[in-house]
């Protein structure tokens, strides 16, 4: 069986303290393989994007096993934290957050300075130019559109090539052909990388484009926690 890219076991988080805190993840279970495609599904307020945060080590879980591209996040400080993500988790939001003041080729080339890589902007170059923004690179936010900022977002998480790719509703503030565009690009990047995609989106058209759905509502999963032994087989090719 191939290594998983993800497994979750028994994850547990609250949010809060005293009256106000909230058990928002509950015992979470879920394997996903490494090259598939996950779309997590559910109404607001399920857990699915404390979920995505979780995966992506930005919140840490009160207890139980988060495994990443092999590594238990657990025992890692918050620098190793960091570093792990610069190398194996690529993160796209629903609102973009670039750096206002940095154009579209200084967005995109800062995880890679922050890592070290020596031809940062020839690169940062190269991944505009895959998403389509080769024209664009001197823009500043302020000049692009959603879609295009959307589109600067994807290539500076791809660009340090990650295991990973972790999508939150990403085109939750796009109109419909603009969302479909941004959804292309995912999906073909994602298959010509041979990355693993997982996203959380209300759109169900967007979910029903990946390889398989999670359900998760009020903290647990309901369907989808474990991939079908196609996965497994086919990433092990």
């Amino acid at each position: 069986m191939a290594e998983a890219a993800v497994r979750l076991r028994n994850v547990q988080l609250t949010l809060g303290t005293g009256r106000s805190a909230v058990h928002v993840l509950k015992g979470i279970d879920l394997d996903v393989a490494r090259g598939e495609s996950v779309g997590i599904v559910g109404p607001s307020g399920s857990g699915k994007s404390t979920l995505l945060m979780v995966l992506a080590g930005l919140e840490r879980a009160d207890d139980g096993l988060v495994e990443i591209a092999g590594q238990a996040l657990g025992p890692m400080s918050e620098d190793q934290l960091a570093a792990f993500r610069g190398r194996h988790v690529g993160i796209v939001f629903q609102s973009f957050h670039l750096i206002p003041n940095m154009t579209a080729l200084e967005n995109v080339a800062v995880p890679l300075e922050l890592a070290g890589v020596p031809d940062a902007f020839a690169r940062a170059e190269r991944e505009l130019a895959a998403v389509g923004l080769g024209q664009r690179v001197t823009h500043y936010p302020g000049e692009l559109s959603g879609g295009e900022q959307q589109r600067v977002a994807l290539a500076r998480a791809l660009a340090p090539e990650p295991d990973i790719l972790i999508a939150d509703e990403p085109t939750g503030n796009l109109d419909g052909e603009t969302g479909g565009q941004v959804a292309d690009l995912l999906f073909s990047e994602q298959a010509r990388r041979g990355m693993t995609l997982i996203l959380v989106t209300h759109d169900k058209t967007l979910a029903a484009r990946c390889g398989r759905e999670v359900a998760v509502r009020s903290g647990v999963i309901e369907r989808g926690s474990a991939p079908a032994a196609a996965a497994f087989a086919e990433a092990a090719q």
